[in-house]
Protein backbone atom coordinates (compact mmCIF):
# COMPACT_ATOMS: atom_id res chain seq x y z
CA UNK A 1 0.00 0.00 0.00
CA UNK A 2 2.89 2.27 0.66
CA UNK A 3 4.75 1.83 -2.21
CA UNK A 4 1.57 2.51 -4.24
CA UNK A 5 1.35 5.63 -2.91
CA UNK A 6 4.94 6.52 -3.49
CA UNK A 7 4.11 5.60 -6.88
CA UNK A 8 1.20 7.61 -7.28
CA UNK A 9 2.49 10.97 -5.34
CA UNK A 10 5.91 10.43 -8.05
CA UNK A 11 3.61 9.70 -10.75
CA UNK A 12 0.95 12.98 -9.89
CA UNK A 13 3.86 15.62 -9.21
CA UNK A 14 7.39 13.90 -10.88
CA UNK A 15 10.28 11.53 -10.27
CA UNK A 16 12.41 13.21 -7.33
CA UNK A 17 15.43 12.01 -9.82
CA UNK A 18 14.39 14.49 -13.14
CA UNK A 19 12.61 17.07 -11.14
CA UNK A 20 13.92 19.51 -8.21
CA UNK A 21 12.18 19.55 -4.68
CA UNK A 22 11.11 23.06 -6.54
CA UNK A 23 9.43 21.71 -9.31
CA UNK A 24 7.98 18.66 -7.64
CA UNK A 25 6.39 21.25 -5.45
CA UNK A 26 4.67 23.30 -7.84
CA UNK A 27 3.45 20.45 -9.71
CA UNK A 28 1.87 19.59 -6.24
CA UNK A 29 0.29 23.13 -5.33
CA UNK A 30 -1.07 23.73 -9.39
CA UNK A 31 -2.38 20.77 -8.90
CA UNK A 32 -4.27 20.78 -5.94
CA UNK A 33 -5.34 24.04 -5.83
CA UNK A 34 -6.84 23.49 -9.51
CA UNK A 35 -8.70 20.36 -8.39
CA UNK A 36 -10.12 22.08 -5.20
CA UNK A 37 -11.29 25.03 -7.43
CA UNK A 38 -12.59 22.97 -9.76
CA UNK A 39 -14.68 20.68 -7.24
CA UNK A 40 -15.45 24.12 -4.92
CA UNK A 41 -17.14 25.72 -8.00
CA UNK A 42 -19.88 23.38 -7.56
CA UNK A 43 -21.14 24.10 -3.95
CA UNK A 44 -21.65 27.82 -5.54
CA UNK A 45 -23.38 26.26 -8.54
CA UNK A 46 -25.63 24.92 -6.51
CA UNK A 47 -25.80 28.18 -4.35
CA UNK A 48 -26.77 29.50 -7.65
CA UNK A 49 -24.17 32.48 -6.96
CA UNK A 50 -22.92 32.03 -10.56
CA UNK A 51 -19.88 34.36 -10.08
CA UNK A 52 -18.15 32.64 -7.81
CA UNK A 53 -19.06 29.84 -9.50
CA UNK A 54 -17.30 30.78 -12.76
CA UNK A 55 -14.45 32.67 -10.52
CA UNK A 56 -13.84 29.11 -9.23
CA UNK A 57 -13.93 26.93 -11.84
CA UNK A 58 -11.91 29.00 -14.92
CA UNK A 59 -9.31 29.48 -11.91
CA UNK A 60 -9.08 25.73 -11.29
CA UNK A 61 -8.78 25.12 -14.82
CA UNK A 62 -6.08 27.97 -15.22
CA UNK A 63 -4.57 25.91 -12.24
CA UNK A 64 -4.54 22.45 -14.11
CA UNK A 65 -3.07 24.15 -17.04
CA UNK A 66 -0.23 25.50 -15.00
CA UNK A 67 0.52 21.93 -13.78
CA UNK A 68 0.34 20.16 -17.49
CA UNK A 69 2.81 22.89 -18.24
CA UNK A 70 5.24 22.42 -15.32
CA UNK A 71 5.16 18.62 -15.53
CA UNK A 72 5.02 18.03 -18.87
CA UNK A 73 5.96 20.94 -20.91
CA UNK A 74 8.05 23.91 -19.83
CA UNK A 75 10.49 24.85 -17.21
CA UNK A 76 7.82 26.01 -13.78
CA UNK A 77 10.27 28.98 -13.42
CA UNK A 78 8.95 30.31 -16.43
CA UNK A 79 5.46 30.17 -14.52
CA UNK A 80 6.17 31.34 -11.72
CA UNK A 81 4.91 35.24 -12.45
CA UNK A 82 1.65 34.19 -14.33
CA UNK A 83 0.82 31.36 -11.29
CA UNK A 84 1.85 34.04 -8.56
CA UNK A 85 -0.56 36.97 -10.59
CA UNK A 86 -3.03 34.53 -11.12
CA UNK A 87 -3.30 33.22 -7.68
CA UNK A 88 -3.65 37.10 -6.86
CA UNK A 89 -5.84 37.89 -8.99
CA UNK A 90 -8.11 35.09 -7.83
CA UNK A 91 -7.87 35.68 -4.19
CA UNK A 92 -8.82 39.47 -3.98
CA UNK A 93 -11.47 38.66 -6.46
CA UNK A 94 -12.55 35.99 -3.91
CA UNK A 95 -12.23 38.06 -1.05
CA UNK A 96 -14.20 41.31 -2.55
CA UNK A 97 -17.30 38.56 -3.18
CA UNK A 98 -17.03 36.84 0.03
CA UNK A 99 -17.92 40.29 2.17
CA UNK A 100 -13.95 41.21 2.78
CA UNK A 101 -12.58 40.27 5.60
CA UNK A 102 -16.00 38.89 7.48
CA UNK A 103 -15.83 36.39 5.03
CA UNK A 104 -12.47 34.75 5.94
CA UNK A 105 -11.51 34.54 2.10
CA UNK A 106 -8.70 36.45 3.08
CA UNK A 107 -6.71 33.65 5.60
CA UNK A 108 -5.64 32.09 1.94
CA UNK A 109 -3.78 34.85 1.08
CA UNK A 110 -0.90 33.65 4.22
CA UNK A 111 -0.50 30.64 2.67
CA UNK A 112 0.20 31.67 -0.96
CA UNK A 113 2.55 34.02 0.17
CA UNK A 114 4.63 30.99 1.31
CA UNK A 115 3.72 29.02 -1.45
CA UNK A 116 5.16 32.09 -3.59
CA UNK A 117 8.49 32.44 -1.35
CA UNK A 118 9.35 28.89 -1.53
CA UNK A 119 8.94 28.71 -5.08
CA UNK A 120 10.62 32.56 -6.03
CA UNK A 121 14.41 30.54 -6.35
CA UNK A 122 16.03 33.95 -5.24
CA UNK A 123 15.87 37.11 -2.81
CA UNK A 124 14.93 39.32 -5.79
CA UNK A 125 11.72 37.05 -6.75
CA UNK A 126 11.20 36.46 -2.58
CA UNK A 127 10.98 40.47 -1.82
CA UNK A 128 8.81 41.24 -5.55
CA UNK A 129 6.07 38.81 -4.20
CA UNK A 130 6.53 39.94 -0.89
CA UNK A 131 5.83 43.20 -1.66
CA UNK A 132 2.98 42.25 -4.13
CA UNK A 133 0.88 40.28 -1.36
CA UNK A 134 1.52 43.42 0.97
CA UNK A 135 0.19 45.91 -1.35
CA UNK A 136 -2.64 43.56 -2.51
CA UNK A 137 -3.53 42.92 1.61
CA UNK A 138 -3.35 46.47 2.23
CA UNK A 139 -6.01 47.26 -1.22
CA UNK A 140 -7.99 45.09 0.26
CA UNK A 141 -8.59 46.43 3.37
CA UNK A 142 -8.30 50.28 1.95
CA UNK A 143 -11.23 49.11 -0.42
CA UNK A 144 -13.25 47.91 2.51
CA UNK A 145 -12.81 50.87 4.04
CA UNK A 146 -13.52 53.63 1.84
CA UNK A 147 -15.74 51.68 -0.86
CA UNK A 148 -17.68 49.00 0.87
CA UNK A 149 -20.08 49.20 -1.92
CA UNK A 150 -17.58 47.26 -3.99
CA UNK A 151 -18.00 44.83 -1.34
CA UNK A 152 -20.14 42.13 -1.63
CA UNK A 153 -21.87 41.28 2.21
CA UNK A 154 -23.56 38.19 3.41
CA UNK A 155 -27.53 38.66 4.04
CA UNK A 156 -27.69 37.27 7.24
CA UNK A 157 -25.25 36.49 10.14
CA UNK A 158 -25.63 32.62 10.01
CA UNK A 159 -24.52 32.31 6.52
CA UNK A 160 -21.21 34.69 7.43
CA UNK A 161 -19.98 32.03 10.15
CA UNK A 162 -20.67 29.46 8.04
CA UNK A 163 -18.79 31.08 5.48
CA UNK A 164 -15.96 32.11 7.43
CA UNK A 165 -15.39 28.50 9.20
CA UNK A 166 -15.84 26.49 5.93
CA UNK A 167 -12.68 29.30 4.61
CA UNK A 168 -11.13 28.71 7.56
CA UNK A 169 -11.46 25.48 8.13
CA UNK A 170 -9.97 24.81 4.52
CA UNK A 171 -7.04 27.19 4.44
CA UNK A 172 -5.94 25.16 7.57
CA UNK A 173 -6.38 22.04 5.67
CA UNK A 174 -4.26 23.13 2.71
CA UNK A 175 -1.93 24.50 4.96
CA UNK A 176 -1.58 21.52 6.26
CA UNK A 177 -1.08 19.53 3.29
CA UNK A 178 1.45 21.73 1.83
CA UNK A 179 3.13 21.35 4.69
CA UNK A 180 3.06 17.69 4.16
CA UNK A 181 4.25 17.52 0.75
CA UNK A 182 7.15 20.30 1.79
CA UNK A 183 8.29 17.99 4.48
CA UNK A 184 7.94 14.58 2.35
CA UNK A 185 10.27 16.31 -0.75
CA UNK A 186 12.68 17.61 1.87
CA UNK A 187 13.00 14.29 3.46
CA UNK A 188 13.45 13.40 0.48
CA UNK A 189 15.97 14.71 -0.93
CA UNK A 190 18.08 15.05 2.84
CA UNK A 191 18.01 11.05 2.19
CA UNK A 192 19.33 11.33 -1.16
CA UNK A 193 22.05 14.00 -0.38
CA UNK A 194 22.62 11.93 2.29
CA UNK A 195 23.13 8.21 0.42
CA UNK A 196 24.65 9.89 -2.18
CA UNK A 197 27.67 11.63 0.46
CA UNK A 198 28.12 8.50 2.73
CA UNK A 199 28.83 6.84 -1.16
CA UNK A 200 31.82 9.15 -1.37
CA UNK A 201 32.80 9.96 2.56
CA UNK A 202 32.60 6.81 5.88
CA UNK A 203 29.75 7.84 7.33
CA UNK A 204 31.62 8.97 11.13
CA UNK A 205 33.81 11.58 8.36
CA UNK A 206 30.05 12.60 6.98
CA UNK A 207 28.25 13.38 10.12
CA UNK A 208 31.46 15.31 11.00
CA UNK A 209 31.79 16.93 8.18
CA UNK A 210 28.15 17.90 8.18
CA UNK A 211 28.64 19.01 12.02
CA UNK A 212 31.58 21.35 10.91
CA UNK A 213 31.93 21.64 7.58
CA UNK A 214 35.68 20.17 7.80
CA UNK A 215 37.37 17.22 8.35
CA UNK A 216 40.11 16.92 10.96
CA UNK A 217 43.16 15.14 9.40
CA UNK A 218 44.23 12.59 11.60
CA UNK A 219 46.98 10.37 11.93
CA UNK A 220 46.23 6.27 12.19
CA UNK A 221 49.59 4.45 14.12
CA UNK A 222 48.59 1.36 12.76
CA UNK A 223 46.47 0.42 9.27
CA UNK A 224 46.60 -1.86 6.60
CA UNK A 225 46.55 -0.94 2.67
CA UNK A 226 45.34 -3.31 -0.08
CA UNK A 227 45.75 -2.35 -3.79
CA UNK A 228 44.61 -4.66 -7.32
CA UNK A 229 45.33 -4.09 -10.47
CA UNK A 230 43.96 -6.41 -13.45
CA UNK A 231 47.33 -7.87 -15.78
CA UNK A 232 46.63 -7.73 -19.08
CA UNK A 233 43.45 -4.89 -18.36
CA UNK A 234 45.04 -3.04 -21.80
CA UNK A 235 45.15 -5.51 -23.76
CA UNK A 236 41.94 -7.22 -23.51
CA UNK A 237 39.93 -3.57 -23.25
CA UNK A 238 40.92 -2.85 -26.44
CA UNK A 239 38.87 -5.85 -27.89
CA UNK A 240 35.84 -5.13 -26.42
CA UNK A 241 33.25 -2.34 -26.58
CA UNK A 242 33.04 1.14 -24.01
CA UNK A 243 29.45 -0.56 -22.87
CA UNK A 244 31.37 -4.48 -22.33
CA UNK A 245 34.79 -2.77 -21.21
CA UNK A 246 32.49 -1.14 -18.19
CA UNK A 247 29.64 -3.59 -17.73
CA UNK A 248 33.21 -6.06 -16.92
CA UNK A 249 34.39 -3.40 -14.19
CA UNK A 250 31.40 -2.78 -12.62
CA UNK A 251 30.92 -6.84 -12.85
CA UNK A 252 34.24 -6.90 -10.69
CA UNK A 253 34.38 -3.51 -8.50
CA UNK A 254 31.00 -4.38 -7.48
CA UNK A 255 31.89 -7.75 -6.17
CA UNK A 256 34.83 -6.74 -4.44
CA UNK A 257 32.71 -3.42 -2.97
CA UNK A 258 30.39 -6.85 -1.04
CA UNK A 259 33.77 -8.17 0.02
CA UNK A 260 34.64 -4.94 1.41
CA UNK A 261 31.87 -4.61 3.11
CA UNK A 262 31.76 -8.11 4.73
CA UNK A 263 35.33 -7.65 5.95
CA UNK A 264 34.57 -4.74 7.29
CA UNK A 265 37.37 -2.50 4.88
CA UNK A 266 36.63 1.25 3.65
CA UNK A 267 37.20 1.32 -0.07
CA UNK A 268 38.85 4.79 -0.91
CA UNK A 269 38.65 4.59 -4.40
CA UNK A 270 39.10 3.12 -7.80
CA UNK A 271 41.71 4.76 -9.95
CA UNK A 272 41.32 2.85 -13.95
CA UNK A 273 41.30 -0.83 -13.34
CA UNK A 274 43.15 -0.47 -9.89
CA UNK A 275 40.78 -0.51 -6.70
CA UNK A 276 42.36 0.85 -3.00
CA UNK A 277 40.79 -0.57 0.27
CA UNK A 278 41.73 0.05 3.93
CA UNK A 279 41.48 -1.66 6.89
CA UNK A 280 41.76 0.24 10.28
CA UNK A 281 39.90 3.43 9.59
CA UNK A 282 38.10 5.35 10.13
CA UNK A 283 37.67 3.54 13.09
CA UNK A 284 41.01 1.29 14.44
CA UNK A 285 40.49 -2.02 14.79
CA UNK A 286 42.99 -4.74 15.62
CA UNK A 287 42.75 -7.13 12.79
CA UNK A 288 43.05 -4.26 10.00
CA UNK A 289 45.92 -6.82 8.53
CA UNK A 290 44.19 -10.09 9.09
CA UNK A 291 40.78 -8.78 7.60
CA UNK A 292 42.94 -7.29 4.58
CA UNK A 293 43.95 -10.67 3.84
CA UNK A 294 40.57 -12.47 4.10
CA UNK A 295 39.75 -9.95 2.05
CA UNK A 296 42.19 -10.14 -0.43
CA UNK A 297 41.40 -14.69 -0.14
CA UNK A 298 37.84 -13.68 -1.86
CA UNK A 299 38.62 -11.86 -3.94
CA UNK A 300 41.23 -13.95 -5.58
CA UNK A 301 38.48 -16.61 -5.41
CA UNK A 302 35.90 -14.42 -7.03
CA UNK A 303 38.74 -13.61 -9.80
CA UNK A 304 39.31 -17.65 -10.23
CA UNK A 305 35.65 -18.49 -10.39
CA UNK A 306 35.49 -15.50 -13.19
CA UNK A 307 38.88 -17.21 -15.41
CA UNK A 308 36.58 -20.67 -15.18
CA UNK A 309 33.43 -19.47 -16.76
CA UNK A 310 35.06 -17.42 -19.35
CA UNK A 311 37.55 -20.35 -20.28
CA UNK A 312 34.48 -22.63 -20.50
CA UNK A 313 32.99 -19.74 -23.08
CA UNK A 314 35.89 -18.93 -24.46
CA UNK A 315 36.36 -15.34 -23.33
CA UNK A 316 39.22 -13.64 -22.77
CA UNK A 317 39.36 -12.92 -19.19
CA UNK A 318 41.58 -10.83 -16.70
CA UNK A 319 43.99 -11.86 -13.89
CA UNK A 320 44.39 -9.93 -10.38
CA UNK A 321 47.83 -8.66 -8.57
CA UNK A 322 47.35 -7.46 -5.41
CA UNK A 323 49.68 -6.30 -2.62
CA UNK A 324 49.17 -5.59 0.97
CA UNK A 325 51.10 -3.50 3.71
CA UNK A 326 50.92 -2.43 6.83
CA UNK A 327 51.59 0.67 8.89
CA UNK A 328 51.15 4.53 9.62
CA UNK A 329 49.30 6.75 7.42
CA UNK A 330 46.97 9.79 7.40
CA UNK A 331 43.39 9.91 6.53
CA UNK A 332 41.28 12.91 5.61
CA UNK A 333 39.40 14.56 3.54
CA UNK A 334 40.59 16.79 0.73
CA UNK A 335 38.00 19.51 -1.74
CA UNK A 336 35.77 21.78 -0.78
CA UNK A 337 33.05 21.16 -3.66
CA UNK A 338 34.08 17.17 -4.56
CA UNK A 339 34.82 15.78 -0.93
CA UNK A 340 37.19 13.08 -1.54
CA UNK A 341 38.27 10.57 1.57
CA UNK A 342 42.13 9.43 0.80
CA UNK A 343 45.33 8.67 2.81
CA UNK A 344 48.67 9.35 2.21
CA UNK A 345 52.21 7.91 3.72
CA UNK A 346 54.47 5.98 2.79
CA UNK A 347 53.15 2.97 3.72
CA UNK A 348 50.33 3.80 0.66
CA UNK A 349 53.20 3.95 -1.42
CA UNK A 350 54.82 0.77 -0.16
CA UNK A 351 51.43 -0.84 -0.55
CA UNK A 352 51.23 0.36 -4.52
CA UNK A 353 54.56 -1.73 -4.83
CA UNK A 354 53.73 -4.79 -3.45
CA UNK A 355 51.19 -4.64 -5.71
CA UNK A 356 53.09 -4.10 -8.53
CA UNK A 357 55.58 -6.70 -7.32
CA UNK A 358 53.26 -9.42 -6.93
CA UNK A 359 52.16 -12.36 -8.67
CA UNK A 360 48.17 -12.69 -10.83
CA UNK A 361 46.22 -15.19 -8.27
CA UNK A 362 48.17 -14.58 -5.18
CA UNK A 363 48.12 -12.69 -1.88
CA UNK A 364 51.49 -10.92 -1.86
CA UNK A 365 52.64 -9.29 1.77
CA UNK A 366 54.78 -7.27 2.88
CA UNK A 367 57.07 -8.07 5.99
CA UNK A 368 54.93 -5.59 8.26
CA UNK A 369 51.54 -7.28 7.18
CA UNK A 370 53.04 -10.46 7.78
CA UNK A 371 54.16 -9.82 11.78
CA UNK A 372 50.52 -8.74 12.36
CA UNK A 373 48.98 -11.65 10.11
CA UNK A 374 51.52 -15.02 10.89
CA UNK A 375 48.94 -16.15 13.38
CA UNK A 376 46.45 -16.66 11.25
CA UNK A 377 47.71 -17.67 7.63
CA UNK A 378 50.51 -19.76 6.52
CA UNK A 379 52.96 -17.56 4.85
CA UNK A 380 55.52 -18.20 2.40
CA UNK A 381 58.81 -15.97 2.13
CA UNK A 382 59.40 -14.86 -1.19
CA UNK A 383 62.87 -13.20 -0.27
CA UNK A 384 63.56 -9.54 -0.87
CA UNK A 385 61.91 -8.08 -3.79
CA UNK A 386 62.73 -5.09 -5.75
CA UNK A 387 60.43 -2.27 -5.70
CA UNK A 388 60.20 0.94 -7.68
CA UNK A 389 62.03 3.48 -5.56
CA UNK A 390 62.15 1.26 -2.55
CA UNK A 391 65.05 -0.87 -2.98
CA UNK A 392 64.58 -4.23 -1.71
CA UNK A 393 61.79 -5.15 0.15
CA UNK A 394 60.84 -8.49 1.99
CA UNK A 395 57.46 -10.08 0.76
CA UNK A 396 55.51 -12.99 1.46
CA UNK A 397 52.45 -14.70 0.28
CA UNK A 398 49.73 -15.16 2.30
CA UNK A 399 49.00 -19.23 0.73
CA UNK A 400 45.58 -20.41 3.12
CA UNK A 401 44.19 -19.78 5.93
CA UNK A 402 45.05 -21.93 9.56
CA UNK A 403 42.58 -24.05 10.42
CA UNK A 404 42.88 -23.71 14.06
CA UNK A 405 44.28 -20.46 15.80
CA UNK A 406 47.60 -20.78 18.35
CA UNK A 407 46.81 -19.42 22.09
CA UNK A 408 48.85 -16.52 20.50
CA UNK A 409 46.64 -16.00 17.71
CA UNK A 410 43.54 -16.09 19.72
CA UNK A 411 44.43 -13.76 22.13
CA UNK A 412 44.83 -10.78 19.36
CA UNK A 413 41.08 -11.74 18.34
CA UNK A 414 38.34 -9.20 19.65
CA UNK A 415 35.26 -10.89 19.70
CA UNK A 416 33.35 -13.66 18.44
CA UNK A 417 32.01 -11.86 14.92
CA UNK A 418 35.89 -12.00 13.54
CA UNK A 419 35.91 -15.86 14.44
CA UNK A 420 32.31 -16.37 12.23
CA UNK A 421 33.94 -14.34 9.49
CA UNK A 422 37.36 -15.89 9.44
CA UNK A 423 36.05 -19.15 9.82
CA UNK A 424 33.02 -19.11 7.38
CA UNK A 425 35.48 -18.04 4.63
CA UNK A 426 38.05 -20.65 5.57
CA UNK A 427 35.12 -22.93 4.31
CA UNK A 428 34.57 -21.03 1.32
CA UNK A 429 37.82 -21.28 0.31
CA UNK A 430 39.34 -23.74 -2.04
CA UNK A 431 41.38 -26.44 -0.54
CA UNK A 432 44.57 -24.57 -1.49
CA UNK A 433 43.76 -21.55 0.11
CA UNK A 434 42.76 -23.34 3.27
Amino acid sequence: MLELLNNLFSAVVGDRLDHSLEHRLFNAVSFLVGVANVVGSWFYLMEEDMFLFWLQLVSGLIFLLFYYWARFRVSRRTLYWPFVLTILAFLCLNTLKNSGTEGGAHYYLITALVIAAILADGVRRTVIALLMFNLATAGLLLVEMYRPELIRFYADPHTRIMDVAMNLLFAQIFTGVLVLILARTLNLERRKSEKLLLNILPESIAQELKRKAKVQPRLYESASVLFTDFVGFTRIAEKLSPEALLAELDHCFSKFDEIVRKQQLEKIKTIGDSYMVVGGIPHPTRTHAVDCVLAAFEVQRFMHETREEKDASGEAYWELRLGINSGPLIAGVIGREKFVYDVWGDTVNTASRLESAGVPGRVNISCSTYEQVKDFFACEYRGKIAAKNKGEIDMYFATRILPQLSEEGKGKVPNAQFFERYYRLAEGLEPAAR
